[in-house]
């Protein structure tokens, strides 16, 4: 379904990555054999953020959103944002069982949206949605190595990445064998 949705449709892989503070993000470094390098704990006390997403695993299309909160309403304005970006077709969200997903805002809205369909995956199961391993490459190519002054700058990093993500994109695979 990923891969091959049926004609004229938009399967999307929906979920929230966080929080992701502002602290520094190392990087592997080098050591002496047997040693650890040294890395000052930094326990990111300037603020944080919730980054809400959406992927589209056939063509790779990305979409993030940082929110101060990982609330209802949070993710209302990512549908909003999702609806707006994938305009044409119907679209299936693929969502885990988080409460956020099932509030009456979100339920509301969902009857609003002729077009878009919830689709949830079963619980305990987060390997079923693709949007978790993308998590990994979008964490590598915002934070990584890097330290943030402030969460402003997260956001920043989060959006450029997401932008060079959509720039270079390419089908998302799965990697492991079922």
């Amino acid at each position: 379904m990923y891969q091959h949705p049926p004609a004229g449709t938009h399967v999307l892989c929906v979920d929230e990555m966080g929080p992701v503070a502002a602290k520094t993000y190392p990087a592997p470094r080098w050591a002496d054999a047997g040693a650890r390098p040294k890395v000052t704990p930094d326990y990111g006390r300037r603020g944080k953020s919730w980054v809400l997403g959406a992927l589209e695993p056939r063509t790779g299309q990305s979409l993030t959103l940082c929110s101060d909160k990982r609330d209802s309403a949070s993710f209302v304005e990512l549908l909003n944002a999702i609806v707006t970006t994938w305009s044409e077709g119907e679209l299936i969200l693929i969502l885990d069982n988080l409460s956020t997903h099932k509030t009456i805002d979100v339920l509301l809205w969902a009857l609003l949206q002729p077009r878009v369909r919830f689709l949830f995956q079963p619980t305990y199961a987060p390997w079923l949605n693709l949007i978790e391993p993308w998590w990994k490459t979008l964490r590598a190519l915002a934070l990584k190595g890097r330290c943030f002054a402030d969460h402003e700058a997260v956001r920043l990093a989060i959006d450029q990445a997401t932008d060079y993500w959509n720039e270079h994109r390419h089908p998302y695979t799965w990697r492991k064998a079922a």
